[in-house]
């Protein structure tokens, strides 16, 4: 088999040792130190580690495709071991009883190492920290093990999150949405009343359902396909509005400029600041020069049937520039059809550098409508 990125998936592995601990002895939940004492004291079982090898179970034939990143001990590294995976220890200092602070400080860690996904077992309380720790835009996917699962971000089941997970390892087309994270009042709760609060947002994989509100394939439905990225990109641009945006060539990024009334270098890189114009058809140098030491966000789609993304036909988005803002702020966008035109095939960074090029390496999210996005891969 062959590794769909040309390197190994880096999967960053969280787990909430004392998820669910209570729920067996009529606690009615884990949240706290004394409630985890009282669930111990009483013989309940540790199960979080168990149904996070539940779900890694699932990608046991693909083990050679991906490396876990997690913390020392009971929040990974023994479940790692038990199942043989190479695991990458990135936070050390974890006590017997590890808190919700710990599980930031790990979260924290893995976000700085890089990983392309955060698989994490626990409940409600452990969404919440996966949530109040993440600052970039970094995939997860929840194992459900708490007493508490009212959080759109854990799969149903710990097997089914395993399914999910390997088809992402395997460089599948999977959806990427956007999950709320919620919790409840254990106090309250224990009194019978059940006040569930929203705490935030995820991005989440799931299982990929291609159901369109237009018959794909026609120009009707191209352009309206179009319309929708460029409404969402607005948006995006409008949420971001100290941001540079550097626009790409082709038709998807001219439909763009198009809904924001700038002209367009169709086979040029234009760059706007505030929805106006800064400078059409810039060249490499004049690119860097002008957004040096500026937030900027690239805006560019895929080459249809062959997939690149870097290299062919936008040479004005030089190594140089790609490493001056780094691929977090790649913003992809593309039709589905476009990417089923590729027939499974990795898209392609071509920049003629490689160290740029293997940076680029991984999962890659693509806007493909409004509010709309799939989670693709980059390979060699």
């Amino acid at each position: 088999m062959n590794i769909p990125f040309g390197r190994k998936f880096k999967l960053g592995l969280v787990i909430n040792p004392f998820a669910g601990i209570g729920g067996s002895v009529a606690l009615k939940g884990s949240d706290g130190r004394e409630i985890r004492e009282k669930a111990l004291a009483a013989g309940a079982p540790q199960l979080a580690m168990q149904k996070a090898q539940t779900a890694l179970n699932e990608c046991s034939d693909i083990s050679d495709y991906y490396e876990v990143y997690t913390g020392a001990g009971a929040m990974g590294e023994d479940t790692a071991v038990l199942l043989g995976l190479t695991a990458h220890i990135v936070s050390n200092s974890m006590p017997l009883q590890t808190e919700a602070e710990h599980t930031c400080q790990l979260v924290k860690a893995l976000e700085n190492e890089g990983v392309d996904l955060i698989l994490f077992a626990g409940g409600d309380g452990t969404a919440i920290n996966v949530c109040e720790s993440l600052t970039k835009k970094i995939p997860v996917l929840g194992v459900p093990a708490g007493c508490k699962i009212h959080s759109g971000v854990y799969a149903i089941t710990p097997r089914a999150a395993g399914s999910v997970l390997a088809q992402v390892i395997k460089g599948n087309l999977v959806s990427l949405v956007q999950a709320e994270v919620r919790d409840i009042d254990e106090e309250q709760f224990r009194k019978g009343k059940v006040i569930a609060k929203h705490f935030g947002e995820l991005w989440v994989p799931e299982s990929l359902q291609y159901i369109q509100a237009v018959k794909m394939g026609g120009k009707e439905s191209d352009e309206l396909l179009l319309d929708d990225i460029a409404e969402y990109l607005t948006e995006i641009m409008q949420d971001n509005e100290d941001y540079y945006f550097v626009m790409g060539s082709g038709s998807t990024v001219d439909a763009i400029m198009q809904h924001c009334n700038l002209p367009n270098t169709l086979l040029g890189v234009d760059l706007i600041y505030q929805n106006k114009i800064v400078k059409n058809d810039v060249n490499a140098q004049e690119l860097i020069e002008l957004t040096a030491g500026k937030p900027t966000k690239l805006i560019i789609t895929l080459i249809g049937g062959q997939g690149h993304i870097l290299g062919r036909g936008n040479q004005q988005l030089s190594p140089a520039f790609i490493q001056q803002i780094g691929k977090a702020n790649i913003v992809l966008v593309a039709t589905k059809t476009k990417i089923q035109g590729l027939a499974g095939k990795g898209l392609i960074s071509d920049s003629g550098d490689h160290d740029v090029d293997h940076s680029m390496l991984g999962p890659i999210s693509i806007i493909t409508g409004y509010r709309d996005q799939v989670l693709y891969y980059v390979g060699v």
